[in-house]
């Protein structure tokens, strides 16, 4: 509790600096489709996240589309500002910019910054006002500068980094969605502007009698996913091409020459020492840390392999650990998923069968052997943080667990477990039952944290994963292969990595050859089994690793073999919407920033985060690669998708639960 309120007064006293320093003047100017808007009505407004946002000032554009706000005062030393532009000449024209926590001096309004802004803050915007927490605010608007410069009006730097700029379609999409309100604030064409609000709402409810650019990009944001093929088109049809002309007139450029899956806006993020991720977790801060299954540059595989070590990214995706070893304490070598966070701490355990408990700046503050367990440990997998602190992590090679009650690691003791086979993922839920996966095996293990010898097993999918809570106490379960699928020879006590090849070798026509193959299941608190034989998704869901469970209970999943991300329909979609069923899949995420994915983490702002843990899978079990790809067995960087889940609050200990506003 010290730390997390330490870590509170430290998130405060920053906002206290910043405000400080804010300059009480603001120059800016509005634009549409490049040209000045003049006679709008440009309003600052500051949120804070507690009362709601405030208005600090009114003004309107002059001929040349500049305005100016001068002297006026913040309403509170924390909480992000942000400008509302409305035309009055045209009432379908409403425009957004975050301009952030640190007060820019100048800043410009447009598409761009309407777009970039809409899709950070996509689970705060309510009737126009930015309603949210301190923390999912400040998270938002610190992310909104990734897509767009809100001083400038233009591209951001993370967006311009080549592992985004020329990698994926996102700076396509951002400059479609931007020209696609060009066309809905100018078009004189109603039946265009009809149809594309007609396209852009997900559902009935979402319409209105007037809906203004804020409007339709918000709901898109929301489910960016929704008639994507149809609106692509009316983009094709607001810019035709001309005869003699080798671009469409589209007034921001580069644009999608091809109609798109969605029109989520991804980024990926590199650097600290990240090179194939294995499993993510987000403090309370918001800060991403993850265990590197190898050392960057390392030639690593399956087969030959340089471990990595502990990597921290900032909420907007910095690296804040070293570069190329990330955080190690001198003793990580190499982590597959084990990586935890609590209330005091991150916790890592290593495949070199060590335990390192760090704190949130990256320095080691506990070990095992704080309790004596040196050498008696195997190579380690999954972390689990209790709700009541106590922190559970599984032995994947010595089938046992490890406990440490209270999260202290001077109280730390192994526990032994009938019916253990390589066990991989752990949840604890709100009664205090432990649930553990078996990686060699088709089942899932329970069993009440004080009496380990009344275990139940559960069936489901061959090569059990991941494992998450929803609100309600349901597991979700991924399992790489098919219920009654034979599992591949493994010997007991086989290293991590060689069960890995073993793995993906026997996975070869689902990895490489265009099979899919893996279930997601579902168990409810008493024990049933919604759907014995587990969700596919009509083949869509191919070799399933880490699930996440989002403010919505709707669920995330690394998409392993898919190269994605599937959001799935949890318990609350399916008992809102007649047509829907618990685990049918909503969406497939896709993007050339997203390659074989492990794990997905959802933060407090709706973002989510992903682990880009293989990417060439060829090269992953060749003991000889060739030389040129032979740094491309591992997943490149920690990928994120803006504002399409719910929030959740984090640390995640135990089911999910909704940040309190």
């Amino acid at each position: 509790m010290k730390t997390l309120l330490a870590g509170t007064f430290a998130f405060l006293a920053l906002f206290i600096v910043q405000t400080s320093a804010q300059a009480q003047s603001l120059e800016g100017s509005v634009s549409v489709g490049h040209a000045p808007l003049p006679d709008a009505n440009v309003t600052l407004w500051q949120t804070n996240g507690l009362n709601g946002p405030e208005q600090l000032n009114v003004t309107t554009t002059k001929a040349d589309g500049s305005f100016s706000f001068k002297q006026f005062d913040a309403i509170s030393a924390q909480g992000s500002f942000y400008l509302l532009v409305t035309a009055q000449e045209n009432k379908n024209l409403l425009l957004l910019s975050v301009l952030g926590t640190e007060f820019p001096e100048k800043a410009v309004v447009n598409e761009l910054t309407t777009v970039a802004s809409v899709f950070t803050h996509a689970q705060f915007l309510k009737d126009h006002k930015l309603v949210g927490t301190p923390l999912g605010l400040s998270i938002a608007a610190r992310n909104t500068p990734n897509l767009v410069d809100p001083a400038t009006g233009t591209w951001g730097d993370a967006l311009l980094d080549p592992l985004n700029s020329t990698q994926s379609t996102t700076l396509a999409k951002l400059n479609t969605m931007a020209s696609l309100l060009t066309a809905y604030a100018l078009s004189k064409d109603l039946d265009w502007t009809g149809t594309y609000q007609d396209q852009v709402d997900a559902t009935p409810a979402d319409k209105t009698a007037a809906r203004t650019t804020l409007d339709v990009a918000v709901t898109l944001a929301r489910a960016p996913w929704q008639n994507a093929e149809q609106i692509f088109k009316l983009f094709e049809t607001a810019y035709p091409m001309k005869e003699g002309l080798l671009r469409r007139p589209a007034p921001f450029q580069p644009y999608l020459q091809y109609a798109p899956d969605d029109f989520a806006l991804v980024l990926r993020f590199a650097g600290g020492g990240t090179y194939a991720p294995g499993r993510l977790a987000i403090d309370a801060q918001g800060n991403v840390w993850s265990g590197q299954n190898w050392m960057p540059g390392s030639q690593s595989s399956v087969v030959h392999n340089i471990g990595g070590g502990l990597t921290k990214l900032a909420p907007d995706g910095t690296a804040l650990s070293p570069p190329i070893t990330g955080f190690t304490g001198q003793r990580v070598d190499g982590v597959g998923w084990g990586t935890g966070v609590d209330q005091t701490g991150i916790w890592v355990a290593a495949l070199n069968s060590t335990i390192s408990k760090f704190d949130f700046d990256g320095n080691l503050i506990g070990t095992e052997k704080d309790a004596d367990l040196t050498g008696q440990l195997g190579e380690l997998m999954g972390v689990a943080t209790a709700p009541n602190g106590d922190v559970w992590i599984a032995d994947g090679s010595k089938d046992q667990l490890v406990h440490f009650p209270g999260g202290d690691t001077k109280q730390g003791k192994l526990v032994q477990v009938e019916g253990l086979k390589s066990p991989f993922g752990i949840a604890v839920d709100a009664e205090n039952r432990v649930w553990v996966s078996n990686s060699q095996s088709n089942t899932v293990l329970r069993f009440p944290a004080d009496d380990p010898s009344a275990v139940e097993s559960y069936s489901v999918g061959t090569g059990v994963r991941g494992v998450a809570l929803d609100s309600s106490g349901n597991l979700w379960v991924a399992s790489l292969l098919d219920v009654g699928a034979e599992p591949p020879a493994i010997p007991a006590g086989t290293p991590i990595m060689k069960q890995f090849e073993l793995l993906a070798k026997s996975m070869e026509k689902q990895l490489v050859g265009g099979e899919s193959s893996g279930v997601v299941s579902l168990i409810s608190p008493s024990g049933e089994q919604v759907h014995p034989k587990g969700f596919n998704g009509d083949g869509k869901i191919n070799v399933p690793w880490g699930v996440s469970v989002d403010g919505h209970d709707d669920v995330w999943l690394g998409n392993f073999g898919g190269r994605g991300v599937a959001l799935l329909a949890g318990v609350k979609r399916s008992d809102e919407m007649l047509d829907v069923d618990p685990g049918d899949v909503v969406h497939i995420f896709q993007s050339g920033s997203i390659q074989m994915v492990t794990d997905v983490a959802i933060d407090p702002a709706g973002n989510v985060w992903l682990a880009n843990n293989w990417n060439d899978a060829e090269v992953v079990v060749s003991d000889d690669p060739s030389r040129p790809s032979s740094t491309w067995a591992g997943g490149t960087g920690i990928a994120v998708i803006y504002g399409a889940a719910k929030p959740v609050e984090t640390p995640v200990m135990g089911p999910v639960t909704v940040p309190v506003q």
